[in-house]
């Protein structure tokens, strides 16, 4: 379910009149794990925007380390990363990449990532969210390689990834709040998928 106004977006800076005018497209997703930002992914990509993420850079660099792209590997490679690049790095070299091009971003985990891209006039930011219950029992069912294998380290990655230490940490509470919509994703994919074609008409 979509919130804000009547058509479910959470109202935040921008309108759905405005947003009824857009042309370009940056869509930037954020929301913790197994909300279904994948499935929101793959749905934009049929739509026929590119699609990158910001875990995509820390990949890339934990490959050059011989590092296995395991989810505590991604997370302490994105914080050396910040470290070194400042907070916003990640989401810095994607715009880099994508050089204005339509795009839907995923795995925007800082506040500093989402001020990099707010550099783009176009850019707005998505958070999906679904309770835990119904997020566990999605990782059960997909079984991906480096999800924790019991609830309880379930549970304590996501207070992990909750508040940041410093700067070189992920911070989704932080990250959730300045979200311009929200997408509420407890029911089914038919469901998620309704939701998308009529946000879609929205945004273009």
């Amino acid at each position: 379910m979509l919130q804000q106004e009547d058509i479910g977006v959470k109202e935040k800076a921008i309108t759905i009149s405005i947003l009824s005018q857009r042309i370009d497209m940056l869509i930037g997703l954020t929301g913790r794990n197994a909300s279904g930002k994948s499935t929101i992914v793959n749905w934009f990509s049929e739509k026929g925007l590119e699609t990158t993420s910001c875990s995509d850079s820390i990949r890339a660099w934990l490959a050059e380390q011989n590092i296995e792209p395991t989810r505590d590997a991604l997370i302490e490679g994105g914080r050396e990363l910040r470290r070194k690049g400042g907070a916003g790095v990640l989401a810095e070299m994607l715009l880099e990449i994508l050089d204005g091009k339509d795009a839907v971003v995923d795995s925007i985990r800082t506040p500093g990532e989402v001020r990099a891209l707010r550099e783009r006039e176009d850019f707005i930011l998505i958070e999906v969210r679904a309770n835990t219950e119904t997020r566990w029992g999605r990782l059960q069912s997909r079984a991906r390689f480096g999800d924790p294998l019991n609830k309880e380290t379930f549970i304590e990655q996501e207070k992990a990834e909750e508040v940041a230490e410093d700067d070189a940490g992920q911070a989704l509470n932080a990250t959730a709040e300045l979200a311009d919509l929200v997408i509420l994703n407890d029911g089914t994919e038919e469901e998620l998928i309704e939701d998308l074609e009529e946000l879609f008409l929205k945004l273009g």
